[in-house]
Formats: C-alpha cells, structure tokens, sequence
C-alpha cells in the first residue's frame, strides 16, 4: 500500500462517478447546510432564545446528516469499484439508514478520544486519529459493533501508521483548500445564501474525495486493493 496509489485509484473513481458522488453528497448538504445558514443568521437578528433553538437544530441535524453521508458514501466506494453503480442513491441511503446508530456511538467514542488527544499533546490525538481513521468502513462494509469497529480499526492500520497518516493529511489538506475556493467563488452572495449555496457546493465537492480516500484506505489495509475495473 502506498500514499500514492490510494489517492490515485481515488481521483480516478471520483472522475469517473462524479456525478453519483455529488448527488449524493448534495442530497444531505442541502438541508445541512441551510440549517447551518439559518443558525448563523439568526444569531444577530433575533432574541437568544429563538437563536439557542437554531443552533441546536442545526448541531443535531449536522451530526444525523453526516453520519448517515459518511455511510451513504462508503457504501456507494464500496459499490462502485468493480467499474459499475449497481444502487440508486435512494437504495444506498436505506442501506446505511440500519446502521447509523452504531456510527453515532462510534463516532462520539472515536471524537472524544481524538479531542481528549489534540488537547493533551496534539500527537496522541493525531495517533488515535490515524487508528480510527476507517471506523465508518468497517461499521458499514462488515458489520461491526462500535467498539468491535474501533478495535478492528486499530488493528487493519497497525504496521501502516504512516502511511494511513499520510493519505490523511493530503486529504485533508486538499480538502481545505478546495473548501476556500468554492467558497470563495461564492462571495458575492449576501451572507446566508454564500453560506447555504456555497457551503453546499463545496462541501459536495470535497467530501466525496475524502470518503473515496479513506474507504479505499480501509480496503487497501484489508489487502482488497485490486485497480477499478476498466470503462
């Protein structure tokens, strides 16, 4: 497994199925986003109450939105690898819809301990980042209970730290500033509609390109990493 090889067989696969990427992305980002726009807006021009309600509609409707994303995209790597959609973006939501509970936990399990990580000493949440990092795969691809998933994440990238930390920070960095970019493309919009249409087409830009990166990851460590069958 190489740095290199995962982000390739990830940029192909993302040009290829740009559009079921997108779609999917853009079928969850489109509510995330607007109540994200809402909560933002409402901050200045309305009393704290109304405000406070916003902001934790828009918390919990962010984490709802992800997880069930990060697993619709998981999925939808895992389906098109051998060079075909076989599932419509409905079907693939529904598939993951049975395991979002699993993720929430995880997910709260895996972030405390990063947080707890980053604030301590930076590394050792950086460390446990990398160790976690394909929680989502193994939830949705084998079936696993929470704690099961983050212990047989921790062993799938044990001996390949470095380089799962490497695809990680390339990801993300490049995520980034696609991010500032599609945003920025966006500035001449009032306020809530650069935050709601802007926020929206980037992130269903970028977020396709992480979930491909990492979940190729995961089969990559799994020693799964046959190419992408031919167009």
């Amino acid at each position: 497994m190489t740095v290199g090889g995962v982000l390739s067989e990830a940029f192909d696969l993302y040009k290829r199925f740009f559009t079921r990427f997108f779609l999917t992305a853009a079928a969850v980002f489109v509510v995330l986003n607007l109540f994200s726009a809402i909560a933002e807006d409402v901050q200045t021009d309305t009393n704290g109450a109304v405000a406070a309600f916003w902001s934790l509609a828009a918390v919990v409707v962010l984490l709802v939105g992800s997880l069930w994303l990060q697993g619709a995209l998981t999925a939808t790597v895992a389906d098109v690898r051998d060079g075909r959609a076989d599932d419509d973006i409905g079907v693939t939501f529904q598939r993951v819809r049975p395991y979002l509970g699993t993720l929430f936990v995880a997910g709260i399990l895996a972030g405390v301990g990063i947080a707890l990580g980053l604030l301590a000493l930076v590394v050792p949440g950086l460390f446990l980042l990398t160790r976690w990092i394909v929680v989502t795969p193994v939830v949705v691809l084998e079936e696993k209970r929470a704690t099961d998933a983050l212990r047989r994440s921790w062993e799938l990238v044990r001996g390949h730290g470095l380089r799962a930390f490497g695809v990680i920070l390339v990801t993300l960095l490049v995520s980034a500033f696609a991010q500032a970019i599609f945003v920025g493309i966006f500035s001449f919009l009032p306020a809530f509609l650069q935050n709601w249409i802007g926020g929206l087409v980037a992130n269903s830009l970028t977020a396709p390109f992480l979930a491909l990166s990492w979940t190729l990851l995961y089969f990559h460590l799994r020693g799964d990493s046959a190419e992408v069958a031919a167009a």
